[in-house]
């Protein structure tokens, strides 16, 4: 089984919290995360929207796009309209030739607001939960006849936080609902991303490879911090510099035939944790746990 390495742009600057990384231009982000050795990028705020502009930028630097995270709001507007507001982001990603979409529902999240603890994330009723696995099921069929996968983004803050969570989602929706499986957030939330890569591997087409240091995380929990909080007191990093065992998970998903990306995504002030220094860090270890989970690495 091969995979490929790629690295989210949250290393250099964030786009959640703007004013970290603020000022530093798409062009090193680019030229540093292909000097740390990944063959890819996922999207933020500061890349082209407009398909050749987003091609040239990174074809300047032998980059490919992995992918790009979507903002879906299926409870506020329905499946119809939201299938209607992502025709750009759908074309920009057909454009550059990725095959998934980053999904994530954020209707009432909180990760984005440092007024807001993760202990006020929203929770669905149970009208909102069929109202969202039928909307998703909508979208991620369309998308499917579109030749792209929906991988769905559980996420700290938002309405699928916890391991329940996104086992109810995956078990009440079609196979065109697909998981982005971040072993960080699910760690985060108190979740075995080996678990749930055992139940549901069939289902995981995409990885976020995002470590958490279990100190700051308990510091975010006992003291009722805010995600943004979390961000700031050093709750991410790096595959390997963290808490999270990452080997087992792999190892089960090389083992299941996962083919995709896997992909470092670790926010953190760059004025503390230098982004080149932490981008090369990110490759090294994940480059070696993919090779001991028995990966072959495509360049």
């Amino acid at each position: 089984m091969s995979v490929r390495l790629g690295i989210n742009p949250l290393t250099w600057t964030n786009d959640d919290l703007p004013s970290l990384g603020g000022d530093t231009p798409l062009e090193t982000c680019l030229r540093e995360g292909r000097e740390a050795g990944f063959a890819g990028f996922e999207l933020g705020q500061k890349f082209p929207r407009a398909p050749e502009a987003l091609n040239a930028a990174l074809g300047a630097h032998e980059l490919a796009l992995v992918s790009g995270w979507y903002s879906s709001r299926i409870l506020e507007r329905g499946p119809q309209a939201e299938i209607e507001a992502l025709q750009g982001h759908l074309a920009l990603l057909r454009a550059g030739g990725a095959s998934v979409m980053v999904y994530c529902e954020v209707t009432r999240c909180i990760h984005g607001d440092a007024s807001r603890p993760l202990s006020q994330r929203p929770l669905l009723d149970e009208s909102e939960w069929q109202r969202l696995c039928q909307g998703l099921a909508e979208v991620g069929d369309y998308l499917a006849a579109q030749g792209m996968q929906l991988v769905y983004h559980h996420h700290l803050g938002t309405l699928i936080e916890s391991q329940a969570e996104v086992e109810r989602l995956l078990d009440n929706t079609p196979e065109s609902v697909g998981l982005l499986l971040d072993l960080g957030h699910l760690y985060g939330a108190g979740g075995d991303p080996l678990a749930v890569a055992r139940r549901y591997a069939g289902r995981i087409h995409h990885v976020h490879c995002k470590d958490v240091r279990r100190v700051v995380l308990d510091d975010v929990r006992n003291r009722d911090k805010s995600f943004l909080d979390g961000v700031l007191d050093g709750l991410f990093t790096v595959p390997g510099d963290g808490d999270v065992d990452f080997l087992p998970t792999l190892t089960h998903l090389r083992e299941a035939g996962y083919v995709g990306w896997l992909v470092v995504e670790a926010e953190q002030d760059p004025e503390v944790a230098h982004p080149l220094t932490y981008a090369r860090l990110g490759y090294r270890n994940l480059h070696q746990l993919a090779r001991d989970a028995g990966f072959t690495i495509d360049t």
